[in-house]
C-alpha cells in the first residue's frame, strides 16, 4: 500500500481523475498538484505584472512572489538566494556553467570527467566545450550493478589535468544513487570543480546542496511537481561572482552605456530578460507541497514502491531489470526489457490498459551502448502511486506476454 495510504494523494492531482489512468512516467515529468495549479492561476488572476521594475502594487506583489519562491527553494535545499539562479531548465543551467565557467577555466590539454550514465544534457555541453578549447572528455564506467568506481575516479584524477567532474545524483535510467558527497570530496582534493545533476534526486530524496559541497548543483521544476519552463542552478558564490554573464539583455545589468555595460549583482546577473514569473510562483507552491509531506516520507514511500516493483517484475519470466538490485540503492524507477518484444510494442500494449510508461533511450544513448542494448522500458514512481499501480503494470505485461507468446 505504501507509507502514504493507497490513493491518499490521488485527489491532489487533477489529471489522475481520468478513468483508468496509471501514470508511471514521473521520471520524464511529474504531474502537478492542485496547489501548484492554483498558485499559478492566482498569480495570473490577481498579481500579474513584470518584476523588479515597477513600484505600483501589482509589480511589488509579483516581485515578492517571484523572489519569495527563490528564497523558499534555496532554503529547502540548503543554499542561499544569492547562489540560486533561475534558468529555463536544467539543460540551460548546465550550459550556463559550460559557457560562463568552462570557457574561462578549461583549456587545451585539460580534462573533464563524466560518467557513462549521464543524460545527454550533461554530455553535449561538455563535448562542445572540449571541441572548442581542445580539452578531453574522460568517462567513469558504470558496472553491471549500475554503480561507478571511486577507485577509477581517483585514477582519472591522478594526473592533475581534470578541471571538472560532472555526474548525476540519481540516474534517470538505472535509478542508481551516486555517492556524490564522496565524489565531490575526492574531486576537490584533486583540485577539480564539480557539477551534480540533481534532476531526478530533488523530487525523491532529502537533498542538502550545502552539505554535499558541489560547486554547481542543477535541477528542474517540472520533475519536482512544479511547472515546465524553469530550472535551478545552485552555485558556489565565489565562482558565480567570477563568471561572466551567460545571456545579455535587460535585468542582468546595473547600467548600460553605448560601448560597455556593468552587470547586476547575484543572482540577477544570470537572469536576462523577462523572468518565468508564473513558473517560479508554481515552483514555490511545489516546494511548499513537498515540505508539507516531508522528504523523508516521500523517500520512504517511493523506496517501498520500488522494492515492490523490483520483486514483482523480477518474478516475471523473460523480464530483465537494469541497475542496482536493492531499492535502497535506487531512486524511484525501474528500467527493464521483455525478451523478444520490442520496447515500443511493450509501451503501446500497456498503454491500452491505461498504464503510462516510457520506452526509448531516455536521452542516455552512451549508457545504452555500454549496457549493450538499444533502449529500455521504464516505470518511474511518484508520491501518488501505490502498489496497486504496480500491479496494474504487472497485469499489463501479462497481456504483452500473451500477445507475443
Amino acid at each position: 500500500m505504501g507509507i502514504l495510504a493507497a490513493g491518499a494523494l490521488t485527489n491532489e492531482f487533477p489529471v489522475l481523475d481520468r478513468e483508468g489512468l496509471v501514470y508511471l512516467d514521473s521520471g520524464a515529468t511529474s504531474q502537478k498538484p492542485r496547489a501548484v495549479i492554483d498558485a499559478i492561476e492566482d498569480y495570473y488572476a490577481h498579481h500579474n505584472a513584470n518584476i523588479h521594475r515597477g513600484v505600483y502594487p501589482l509589480a511589488v506583489e509579483a516581485t515578492e512572489l517571484f523572489e519569495g519562491a527563490r528564497e523558499r527553494a534555496a532554503a529547502w535545499l540548503g543554499s542561499t538566494a544569492k547562489e540560486t539562479i533561475f534558468t529555463k531548465n536544467a539543460t540551460e543551467a548546465i550550459n550556463l556553467v559550460a559557457y560562463a565557467w568552462g570557457r574561462r577555466n578549461v583549456g587545451r590539454g585539460d580534462a573533464i570527467v563524466l560518467t557513462q550514465a549521464e543524460h545527454h544534457s550533461n554530455i553535449v555541453p561538455w563535448q562542445l566545450l572540449c571541441q572548442e578549447v581542445g580539452a578531453q572528455l574522460r568517462y567513469l564506467e558504470v558496472g553491471p550493478d549500475g554503480r561507478i568506481s571511486l577507485q577509477q575516479l581517483d585514477e582519472l584524477l591522478a594526473d592533475g589535468r581534470v578541471r571538472l567532474v560532472a555526474a548525476f545524483h540519481v540516474s534517470n535510467v538505472l535509478g542508481t544513487v551516486n555517492p556524490v558527497a564522496e565524489l565531490v570530496a575526492r574531486a576537490r582534493a584533486a583540485g577539480a570543480a564539480t557539477l551534480v545533476d540533481g534532476s531526478q534526486a530533488v523530487p525523491q530524496l532529502p537533498v542538502d546542496v550545502g552539505a554535499l559541497g558541489a560547486d554547481f548543483y542543477v535541477w528542474t521544476a517540472h520533475k519536482a511537481y512544479g511547472p515546465t519552463g524553469l530550472g535551478v542552478l545552485h552555485g558556489r558564490r565565489e565562482l558565480l561572482e567570477e563568471m561572466p554573464p551567460f545571456l545579455g539583455g535587460g535585468d542582468m545589468i546595473s547600467s548600460v552605456d553605448f560601448h560597455e555595460s556593468r552587470w547586476n549583482e547575484l543572482p540577477w546577473k544570470f537572469e536576462a530578460g523577462t523572468s518565468p514569473i508564473a513558473e517560479a510562483v508554481g515552483l514555490g507552491a511545489a516546494v511548499e507541497f513537498l515540505q508539507g509531506l516531508g522528504m523523508d516520507t516521500v523517500r520512504a514511500h517511493e523506496r517501498e514502491l520500488t522494492a515492490y516493483a523490483l520483486e514483482h517484475l523480477g518474478a516475471l519470466d523473460g523480464v530483465s531489470i537494469f541497475g542496482p538490485s536493492e531499492a535502497e540503492d535506487r531512486g524511484a524507477l525501474v528500467s527493464f526489457a521483455v525478451d523478444g518484444v520490442h520496447l515500443h510494442d511493450v509501451a503501446e500494449i500497456v498503454a491500452r490498459q491505461g498504464v503510462c510508461i516510457r520506452a526509448g533511450h531516455h536521452c542516455a544513448q552512451p549508457l545504452m551502448r555500454a549496457l549493450g542494448v538499444s533502449a529500455t522500458s521504464r516505470a518511474s514512481f511518484a508520491i501518488h502511486n501505490t502498489t496497486e499501480d504496480v500491479d496494474r503494470l504487472i497485469e499489463a505485461l501479462g497481456e504483452v506476454r500473451r500477445i507475443f507468446g
